[in-house]
């Protein structure tokens, strides 16, 4: 039989083979909390990039535009989307514009709403004349296609809404070419205190149309509506097409540009652009616009 001694000293080197075992787990469980910890935060850093990589388009276009700097008009290639959709009146068309008001969004500048109901659609075509701090445009509004639209522009118009207001965001990428305006605070979230629904091309598609999400060219000298995306979102914005653009038919073309206001744009778009929170082929014009009035002829 083991004497004590013996029976002490097998316990003593149980003893200090279960204190081994437990300081090699306890290694191996720091280690593991330690790999673990620095896995969660390269993850943490890799949902961040991955935020900024697909946050960082611009979602108010939705344009599907190379944000590459552009050098000259010139060398940048023609976009490959559809063409506006050939134009077949509404059975609607103007009997019944709405101009509700924006909650929690007053207006930027003083101004009456447009009035509602029924509009005429004739004449068809509305001349006005864009006066600017770089020189004049000539605009034809599409009543015959876009009467609520006009509508509206042309009331703000005649209250003088446009005048003395910056142009606050020019675009030079060769997907997207064009000089927005019409927001008096010049930050680009500004409007008048309504908003109303699109027309044309968007009233040329089923609501639940997917080609609606699928870009088309808006042509040079086209005069379109800017919005938010969401439905209701025009205002006093729009913008001016100096170049072809390919955007989602979701934006109402209004009326177009003549030869005078589309020298007045080469000109401006080739002063550049003062890069901004887009890119540096997205931001305020290098060299400032200001309406000065906007007259219906």
């Amino acid at each position: 039989m083991p004497t004590n001694e013996q029976r002490r000293e097998t316990a003593k080197r149980k003893l200090e083979r279960q204190l081994e075992r437990r300081a090699a787990q306890e290694r191996r469980r720091r280690l593991v909390t330690i790999v673990a910890s620095v896995v969660g935060v390269l993850l943490v850093i890799g949902a961040v990039v991955a935020t900024v990589v697909l946050t960082g388009k611009d979602s108010d276009t939705q344009a599907s535009a190379d944000t590459s700097t552009t050098s000259s008009a010139a060398a940048a290639p023609a976009p490959s989307g559809g063409t506006l959709p050939p134009f077949v009146a509404p059975a609607n068309l103007g009997a019944d514009c709405q101009y509700p008001a924006t909650p929690g969004e007053p207006a930027s500048k003083k101004n009456n709403p447009p009035r509602t109901g029924k509009v005429p659609t004739e004449p068809a075509q509305i001349s006005a004349s864009m006066t600017t701090s770089d020189g004049n445009l000539g605009l034809q509004l599409d009543n015959a296609k876009a009467p609520c639209t006009v509508n509206s522009f042309a009331s703000l118009a005649q209250q003088g809404y446009f005048n003395d207001t910056p142009c606050h965001r020019l675009t030079t990428s060769p997907g997207l070419s064009v000089l927005q305006c019409g927001d008096p605070t010049g930050k680009g979230t500004g409007g008048p205190g309504y908003g109303f629904v699109n027309e044309y091309p968007t009233d040329q598609y089923r609501p639940d149309d997917p080609a609606l999400q699928a870009p088309v060219v808006y042509p040079r000298g086209t005069l379109a509506m800017a919005n938010t995306g969401a439905p209701g979102s025009n205002g006093s914005q729009f913008f001016l097409v100096y170049k072809d653009s390919q955007l989602p038919p979701n934006y109402t073309a209004f009326g177009t540009i003549d030869a005078t206001g589309l020298a007045t744009l080469d000109k401006i778009a080739a002063a550049g652009v003062v890069p901004g929170d887009r890119g540096a082929d997205d931001g305020a014009p290098r060299t400032p616009v200001q309406i000065k009035s906007i007259q219906l002829d």
